[in-house]
Formats: structure tokens, sequence, C-alpha cells
């Protein structure tokens, strides 16, 4: 016969799954950070190497070459980035025997992507506008923000490293020559550093 803290453990973790997506992977969140750590060694390299070591001067023609290698760059990170999320939090919800498209992960994703979206959007309109400075706050606050209204429905270490983007993305506002660097730290290392706390939390 069971005990009634058992039954009670498992009413809860129900209950849990039914309002919360578990299934993220902290694996693919170590894998996004070294798509966003190898992406900011290519952006480095493209804006400050050989040629131009502190990016000044630049032609009309190679700053447009510039611009369209680092976009692309970063949607190419964008979308290894989801589909590994996607693949690898399907993955773990086969082997927990959990279903992966639950109302919860519905909420989680229109949670995390409306800010994402819209954030993606206002980064053009600042590129379009010639303010190349803010872009990488930007992408670090409206991820931040993104993250945090995700956290509701889903593991509650999540929102720290929303916080953390914040911070980081408002510090990169104040200090935009170090934008790059800040970004490569919130997107990059804390991914690495989230992913890995997840994967020997939850994962194996």
């Amino acid at each position: 016969m069971r005990k009634p803290e058992q039954e009670l453990a498992e009413i809860k973790a129900m209950m849990e799954r039914s309002t919360r997506f578990l299934s993220l992977s902290g694996l693919s969140g170590i894998l996004a950070g070294t798509y966003a750590l190898i992406a900011a060694g290519l952006a480095y390299a493209w804006v400050y190497f050989p040629e131009m070591p502190y990016g000044s001067n630049i032609s009309a023609n190679r700053q447009e070459n510039i611009l369209e290698k680092l976009l692309l760059a970063g949607a190419i990170v964008l979308l290894l980035s989801i589909g590994t999320a996607w693949f690898m939090s399907q993955s773990k919800s086969k082997k927990k025997a959990h279903k992966f498209w639950t109302p919860a992960s519905k909420r989680f994703i229109q949670a995390l992507f409306i800010p994402v979206v819209v954030g993606g959007i206002f980064c053009l309109a600042l590129l379009s506008r010639g303010h190349f400075g803010i872009v990488a706050p930007a992408t670090l606050i409206f991820y931040g923000l993104g993250l945090l209204n995700a956290s509701t429905y889903t593991l509650n270490e999540i929102k720290y490293l929303g916080y953390c983007q914040l911070v980081l993305g408002v510090i990169s506002a104040f200090f935009p020559g170090y934008g790059l660097i800040l970004w490569s730290i919130g997107f990059g290392v804390l991914h690495i550093i989230y992913g890995s706390m997840m994967y020997y939390k939850y994962d194996r």
C-alpha cells in the first residue's frame, strides 16, 4: 500500500506537468551558447581584423558587406538554437514518456517568443536607421524579458538567466563599445553555464 506522501508527490508532479513545460534540455542550452560564441568570434574578425583593428574609417561598401554577414550569422545562430532546443526537448519528452505539445508548452513558447519577435523587429528598425550600437543591448533586454515572461510556464531557474540578460543589456546600453563582448557573455557564456547546471540537475 502506498503512503499518503507518495500519492501527494505524484499528484503534485501531475499538476506541475499540466501547468509547466518541463522538457527543456540543458544540453541544448550548452549548444546554443557554443553557437553564439562562434558567431561572436566571426563577428569580431569581420569587424576588427585584420585591416581595421578599431573598426574606424570603414568604407560604405565594406560596412554594408559586414552588416549582411552579421545578419546572416545572427539568423543562423537563431535557427540552430531553436532547432536544437526543439529536437532535444522532444527527445527528452519521449524518454520521460511525457507529451511534448501540451497547453503548457504552447503557453511557454508564446510567452517567450512574443518579446523576442518584437525585439527582433525593433532591432531591424534600429539597423535601418543606423543605430548599430543599440542593437546588442536591445537583443539582450528583449531576450531577458522573454525569459522572465516564460519562466512562469517552465523551470524556475530560467528566470535567473533572464535577470542576467537584462543586467548585461542595460550595461551594454551605457557602454556600447563593449556590446559585442557583453552579447557574447549573455548569449554565449551564460547559456553554457545555465545549460550545464540544468543538465546536471535534471537531465542526467
